[in-house]
């Protein structure tokens, strides 16, 4: 007997978390500020810029859709943006920090205070821009744009920053140790999601490549002489999967197998397995992967084999750390638009995936919110996100986020009580944190 296709799983829970979820944003209040921000004339005029700019932004939003390129060959996506910002008056720099596809422009230095706008416009391989990266990118401009109008009235700088490669590259990452960041004093961008929130969790992610070495042999008329590099992923493989009883409920640990052998007569010497873990705190995330690493030597001791680890090919991804002041600003501003951004915990936290933004949140206060493109059902990095990316609503986020990020950063660099609130904020966090060597 067989079966052609896979059982498909009870759908039950999902049923029951969509209805009460439903029920939470009815009730709901949005996040507030008990900060006043920009006047209502510094207010006025960045709404009429962005305003004047959003057939431009959704123009472009929409040609990155129709033309999605993957991580690090972002090389048209970058040329269309720098042609928007050219077009609007403002010198751009393609290429920099190592990256082709990186992107700055920005306002004069005149001392004050530094705030940068982040664009993505990376893709997905055969999903296109199922994370809504066109969205992102464009918001992103508009909200530099907007925000570029009024910085010189308000004393301040702002820039905006093209990360390529946020899929995998750690593109954010690889930026800032090349210093790109080192004069800015906080960062904000917006990401796409079927819902609008302030704040919502994002997992710090590590990558892990487990290599199993064994002795090949003839498995029918010598197998005592080999020594079976794939026992040892098996057993590395249900390490892991007896780990996960054991871990926090927001940890999570996913695998492949990439190498298993070539025939079935030989004893595999190789054998590979690639791994993702997730954590939602740099320190239990380190505390994972120590405990992922015994598995692997244990896995090894047991078969008579060796085993090499590569850890984080690209950059390791930082968890968001939250950054609730600025987050009650973007809530106020896109209240303004129509919209209700949530506060944490109504939407489930654990719906959710890891970014480079991370990386940023533990060197400087960060911003990163979602806005809703999509209805509560869609997920992330599916054909129907990607649609609805493209779509209408995709449109409309752009334009809302726009104004979103061009307010809260003029709020940023008006506000002088509101920069100290944000700034001890992310001291009482835990300050700055050396990226780098954390994990080493």
């Amino acid at each position: 007997m067989t079966h052609a296709a896979p059982v498909p799983p009870d759908d039950s829970h999902l049923r029951s978390l969509i209805e009460a979820t439903a029920d939470a944003v009815t009730t709901a209040e949005p996040l507030s500020s008990d900060y006043a921000g920009a006047d209502a004339e510094t207010r006025a005029a960045v709404d009429e810029e962005v305003r004047a700019r959003a057939s431009d932004l959704v123009a472009l939003s929409q040609d990155l859709h129709a033309h999605p390129e993957e991580g690090f060959a972002e090389h048209r996506s970058v040329g269309a943006l720098a042609e928007l910002l050219l077009a609007h008056g403002h010198e751009v720099t393609v290429g920099l920090g190592g990256l082709d596809t990186a992107l700055r422009t920005g306002t004069p230095d005149n001392g004050g205070p530094h705030i940068a706008v982040l664009s993505e416009y990376d893709a997905l391989p055969g999903l296109g821009h199922g994370c809504g990266h066109n969205v992102i990118c464009t918001a992103g401009a508009g909200g530099f744009l907007g925000a570029a109008a009024v910085a010189e009235r308000l004393g301040g700088r702002v820039s905006l920053v093209g990360t390529p490669a946020e899929e995998g590259g750690g593109g954010k990452e690889t930026l800032a140790r090349a210093g790109v960041f080192d004069d800015v004093d906080a960062v904000i961008m917006l990401h796409p999601f079927s819902h609008d929130i302030a704040l919502h969790p994002f997992l710090g992610r590590r990558q892990l490549e487990m290599v199993f070495h064994g002795v090949g042999a003839h498995a029918s008329a010598q197998p005592f002489m080999g020594r079976n590099a794939l026992d040892a992923a098996v057993a590395a493989y249900q390490g892991v999967s007896a780990l996960r009883q054991q871990l926090p409920s927001s940890d999570r640990v996913h695998g492949i197998f990439t190498d298993g052998g070539a025939r079935p007569n030989v004893i595999p010497a190789r054998a590979a397995l690639l791994f993702y873990l997730r954590s939602a705190n740099p320190d239990t995330l380190r505390d994972l992967a120590s405990r992922i690493t015994a598995i692997a030597h244990g896995a090894a001791e047991m078969t008579g084999c060796g085993v090499e680890l590569h850890w984080d090919e690209q950059p390791a991804y930082l968890p968001i750390r939250f950054n609730t002041t600025l987050a009650g600003r973007w809530s106020v501003n896109q209240q303004g638009t129509g919209r209700k951004p949530l506060p944490p915990g109504i939407v489930p936290e654990f719906l959710t995936g890891s970014t480079d933004l991370g990386n940023l949140s533990f060197r400087m206060p960060a911003l990163h919110p979602m806005i809703a493109v999509s209805g509560p059902t869609v997920a992330l990095h599916t054909k129907e996100f990607a649609e609805a990316a493209g779509s209408p609503t995709g449109d409309q986020a752009v334009v809302d986020g726009a104004l979103g990020l061009a307010l809260t950063a003029a709020d940023y660099l008006a506000d002088a009580e509101l920069r100290e609130a944000v700034h001890d904020e992310f001291e009482a966090s835990g300050g700055a944190l050396d990226v780098p060597s954390f994990f080493d």
